[in-house]
């Protein structure tokens, strides 16, 4: 089953980073007051991407990975996304947390 990883950008400024087999009734839960406890306190203001893999392991990875960036390196990533479907997700994110 597919699933996928996803960030919102919170009213606060913050980034939250989840997954979802399906993002758009996740966005609304968040939206509504009942998804994650952090977005019932930072409201999202917008969802920044989304990103799809083959499973709810492959997803769970590449949320643990994403949610070690910094906000200013998820914003990079979601500026670059178009340059980044040619390269591996995990291989791109390792190298900005070496960094």
């Amino acid at each position: 089953m597919t699933w996928f990883l996803y960030l919102l950008e919170c009213r606060n400024g913050s980034i939250y980073t989840g997954i979802a087999v399906d993002v758009h009734a996740r966005y609304n839960a968040h939206v509504s007051g009942k998804g994650a406890r952090y977005t019932r306190s930072n409201p999202p203001r917008r969802l920044l991407a989304v990103l799809e893999y083959p499973d709810r392991s492959a997803a769970s990875k590449a949320e643990y990975a994403m949610k070690r960036l910094s906000a200013a390196q998820k914003r990079g990533l979601c500026l670059q996304r178009d340059a980044l479907w040619s390269v591996s997700l995990a291989e791109h994110i390792a190298r900005l947390s070496t960094d």
